[in-house]
């Protein structure tokens, strides 16, 4: 009976050693962290434990393989009788005792197996955290206890990672991938909403895209011109009412500076005519690089104080304007730009109608298409209708590229206004 009670005991104590190993191993260093910041009881010492966890998994093998030992000699001793007699009431022949140790053998492995190894390990992985927590103060006091072979075995293993040049130790570094892998993780069970999933995922796209994504193109900005008549500038005013607008010298190329909606409407107030004198004009400009990131950019506004910026190519030529909220709306989205017309309209199940403009990481989202080619090229789904067919498009033309067909339907000039997307083999 004390043989019975001696196998319960290694088998216990067997699966609190493995469970403390699996726990952590597996317990993630971020809510390790999470669960420090909000005090819970030894969240930290895990986090140092995994830091230099050499000494902690020398300490595992050793108790491990001792108790393995120890439950093979105590269970030889406790089972084979009893397993002998049972076997003795269906065969009495001369090989009864090597039958009983063999089941006897097969029954210890496999209350070892299942109850010290597999089931602890499934609890471990299952709630790592949680584990690792209660456990690592026992398993640092033995330890401390067995540390004259927990010294000799890590210090040998040490040296042999040396000899390799392998690291000694666990070097845990956060990447994007890693955040990114559990955000997608937290959406796919619904713990992260959609909404907060694609303003996180727009927020690490600010260092991949460029400037040129989000600003207003060259052909649709909306200027003065510093000789233009007052019923033309109250006109522009009355169509697009912006803040500011630029001034330029009959084109785009002689730009003179910025003037502010309200000077023009404070002379219209004043019963006088919407008239451009030179001392409305406002001729700090800010400029910016089209190469610039959003990132970047965003950076470059929060020195400036600057509400909006002309971007220019290495040419010097003024390609576009960007506005600060242009570089918000690039990641937050329908949260700040929900008056806006839609980009990405669908028309049923199985087709997009979809903006020249659109940025291609918004139709990856929207389409699920995560192998664009090139996508350095460009940054617009009409940058990669150039891409792909190696010219400037004209309507009706159209490419096939993973599943979809991708058709010009709508051009201003040479610029593509609208496309028709369609998902092919809808049966299959």
């Amino acid at each position: 009976m004390f043989d019975l009670l001696g196998i319960g005991a290694l088998i216990a104590i067997s699966a609190i050693f493995a469970m403390s190993e699996i726990a952590m191993a597996a317990s993630r260093k971020i809510k390790l962290r999470v669960m420090a910041d909000e005090g819970a009881n030894n969240a930290q010492a895990v986090l140092d434990l995994q830091e230099r966890p050499g000494a902690f998994f020398a300490m595992i093998q050793i108790a491990l393989n001792a108790i393995a030992i120890l439950g093979g000699i105590i269970g030889e001793q406790a089972l084979t009788p009893y397993i002998r007699d049972l076997v003795g009431y269906f065969y009495t022949g001369h090989l009864l005792d090597q039958i009983s140790f063999f089941v006897s053998f097969l029954t210890l492995t496999s209350l070892f197996i299942l109850f010290a190894d597999l089931l602890p390990k499934r609890l471990a992985m299952i709630m790592p955290e949680a584990v690792a927590i209660r456990v690592v103060t026992p398993m640092r006091w033995v330890t401390f206890a067995l540390t004259p072979f927990v010294m000799f075995f890590n210090g040998l293993t040490n040296i042999v990672l040396r000899v390799f040049k392998f690291p000694t130790e666990r070097e845990d570094i956060v990447t994007t991938e890693d955040i990114v892998a559990m955000m997608d993780a937290g959406a796919e069970y619904g713990s992260l909403p959609q909404q907060e999933y694609q303003l996180i995922g727009n927020v690490f796209e600010l260092d991949s895209r460029s400037l040129s994504s989000v600003m207003t193109p060259r052909d649709q900005i909306v200027y003065f011109d510093a000789d233009e008549s007052s019923e033309e500038i109250s006109q522009k005013i009355i169509e697009h009412p912006h803040n500011d607008f630029l001034v330029c010298d009959g084109s785009l190329d002689k730009l003179q500076g910025i003037i502010e909606s309200k000077e023009i409407l404070r002379l219209v107030l004043k019963g006088e005519p919407a008239n451009i004198t030179p001392d409305m004009i406002d001729k700090d400009i800010f400029y910016l690089p089209e190469t610039l990131t959003l990132s970047e950019s965003l950076n470059a506004f929060k020195v400036a104080s600057q509400p909006f910026a002309v971007v220019v190519n290495e040419y010097a030529l003024i390609v576009g304007i960007v506005t600060v909220k242009d570089l918000l709306s690039s990641f937050m989205g329908e949260l700040i730009t929900h008056e806006a017309e839609e980009q990405i309209v669908r028309r049923d199940e199985y087709s997009w109608l979809i903006d020249g403009l659109t940025s291609i990481n918004d139709v990856d989202r929207c389409l699920d298409v995560d192998d664009f080619p090139a996508r350095s090229q460009y940054e617009t789904i009409a940058g990669f209708m150039i891409y792909m067919l190696k010219r400037l498009p004209k309507r009706t033309d159209h490419v096939i590229f993973s599943g979809y067909k991708f058709e010009v339907i709508d051009l201003e000039g040479v610029r593509v206004e609208q496309l028709l997307v369609t998902k092919l083999d809808v049966n299959a």
